[in-house]
């Protein structure tokens, strides 16, 4: 049976899981790269910025699990571009010729484009739907295997308020945004309908499982 998935969706202390401030030249806005500094560090992590290396342990063992099993991914119109990126029609996302997805990948915007198809197995197609109406979509490109809800926050909420995710990945950085985009908003209660499991790592970060009770 399709799941639907979250994985290594980091956030601070006070619940932003991105910063202010998106632009082409500050992805995550003023948080920088302070929410994924736990995941850079490790082995699944340090080719994200053309790094070899990274550690091995714990971090890395709960991020590798981002890949197994994914047969489309979903994401957010602030994932995919900074602000103005559908004004671009030469804008081909954040990821250069090959993409990390390597599935299908429906992009969530209010103005659908026709699909781009890029190296690596990745072919971006533009939704303008629901979030019950993408995962429609999503399952059936998945052909049996699960869907990952990729992010940013807002769609990532939107999604598990609709009650559409099986298994919710969490990262709690321990450090405090103050602004930006926060996940928690809207979900009182969300723990009457997982499982929750929390492990601590030495990074500092602490990794928290949300599965479908």
């Amino acid at each position: 049976m399709t799941r639907t998935r979250i994985h290594n969706l980091s956030m601070s202390l006070d619940g932003f899981a991105t910063g202010e401030g998106q632009a082409l030249d500050t992805p995550m806005g003023h948080a920088g790269h302070r929410l994924h500094e736990w995941m850079i560090a490790t082995r699944f992590g340090a080719p994200i910025l053309g790094r070899s290396g990274g550690t091995a342990g714990i971090d890395d063992a709960v991020a590798q699990q981002h890949e197994p099993g994914i047969g489309a991914e979903i994401m957010g119109a602030g994932k995919f571009g900074p602000p103005g990126w559908q004004d671009d029609a030469d804008w081909r996302g954040w990821w250069g010729p090959n993409p990390p997805f390597h599935t299908p990948t429906f992009v969530l915007t209010h103005r659908p484009r026709s699909p781009i198809e890029m190296a690596g197995g990745t072919t971006f197609h533009f939704l303008d739907a629901s979030p019950a109406e993408a995962l429609d979509v999503a399952r059936e490109a998945a052909a049996g295997r699960d869907v990952r809800i990729g992010g940013g926050p807002t769609v990532a909420r939107d999604f598990i308020a609709a009650g559409l995710v099986d298994h919710v990945h969490l990262v709690q950085v321990p450090i405090v945004l103050g602004r930006g985009v926060r996940l928690w908003d809207g979900l009182e209660a969300l723990e009457a309908d997982y499982d929750i499991e929390a492990v601590s790592t030495p990074s500092g970060v602490t990794h928290l499982t949300f599965t479908r009770s």
